[in-house]
């Protein structure tokens, strides 16, 4: 039996891989803390998580060895699991968190750390600057905007939340009327960040002009099993493996020891040079796209933690997918 604890929609698309790569006779156990059919009605048998952490450590132990569970992974916050992973261990359960360790957590979530990190030990990261007040806010862009378009974003956060992008000339107004866009001219923001004396800190960075490459991968105590590189073109996300985009995630995710299903992402520069943007020790929201390349991600992790024939790889180029919009019915 493996378990997938609550995580991002995508959720679906792994308990799917994983059915689909597993024999018959393992079932597969999915569980949210929200009411969310639609993702683990997909399962063999799904569960409503309790709300409160510490409680839910205990329900998912005992839960576990009331259905000969053998593997858990977390699909978010793996790092408050990592803190009980002795827990789980002494209950006889494999826990995969993300992470080998607490370390991995500490390095990677704050996006400061993880840049100074990246730095240290030589793999090509894009230089930042931790601000706090609307002074260091207004130095640090002093310092990079002479070299080219200036980018802001939290040193701890997801979903690309809080990320934008100062560009002078914008309309003042186009933050408000055009979010998405993630575009305000500078001195638009600093005002709005002068304006609360308390603020959370925050990365500023060049903003590299290249494209983004997503890279998902199934990693195991630091090392990197199988992976898919995925770029976003216009409407389209197109593939790619051994790139020198995937040579630097998969370096990254080795050197913070990445174990899991993860997903590293870095962006190129003008020259078509990758550097590393940030490591997310959970799958991603788009991992379910890769399975058009022939690849099962999910389906290979959960066949290696189980100790079985893993799905066969073939590799299919040139791929291009769209994701779409859905309805999926689901009990009352």
């Amino acid at each position: 039996m493996i378990w997938f604890l609550e995580g991002q929609a995508s959720q679906r698309d792994i308990i799917l891989g994983a059915i689909e790569a597993l024999p018959s006779s393992v079932q597969v156990l999915a569980s949210h803390r929200q009411d969310r059919p639609e993702i683990t009605g997909v399962a063999h048998l799904s569960f409503v998580e309790p709300e409160d952490r510490s409680e839910r450590i205990e329900w998912i132990i005992r839960t576990s060895l009331g259905h000969s569970v053998k593997v858990v992974l977390a699909g978010r916050v793996g790092g408050a699991y990592e803190a009980h992973r002795a827990e789980f261990e002494a209950a006889g359960l494999t826990l995969v968190t993300g992470g080998v360790s607490t370390r991995t957590f500490d390095l990677v979530d704050d996006k400061a750390r993880f840049t100074a990190e990246a730095k240290r030990v030589g793999l090509p990261c894009i230089p930042a600057i931790t601000v706090k007040t609307a002074a260091e806010l207004r130095a640090a862009y002093d310092a990079f905007s002479p070299s080219g378009e200036v980018c802001i974003k939290p040193v701890v956060g997801i979903y690309g939340q809080g990320f934008w992008r100062f560009k002078e000339g914008v309309d003042p107004f186009r933050c408000f009327a055009h979010p998405d866009a993630r575009q305000v001219e500078f001195e638009t923001y600093h005002r709005i960040f002068d304006a609360t004396p308390a603020r959370e800190p925050m990365l500023i960075m060049p903003y590299l002009p290249g494209s983004e490459c997503s890279v998902d991968m199934v990693c195991e105590a630091g090392k990197v099993v199988a992976f898919v590189g995925r770029r976003k073109v216009d409407v389209h996300q197109t593939f790619e493996r051994f790139s020198p985009a995937t040579d630097l995630a998969i370096a990254a995710a080795e050197h913070f020891g990445c174990d899991g299903i993860v997903n590293v992402q870095t962006r190129d520069d003008a020259s078509g040079n990758p550097h590393l943007l940030e490591i997310n020790p959970r799958y991603s929201g788009g991992i379910g796209y890769t399975r058009e390349t022939g690849i099962n991600l999910p389906g290979i992790f959960a066949t290696r933690r189980l100790g079985l024939p893993k799905p066969s790889q073939k590799w299919i180029s040139g791929v291009r997918v769209k994701a779409i919009s859905v309805a999926v019915a689901v009990p009352s």
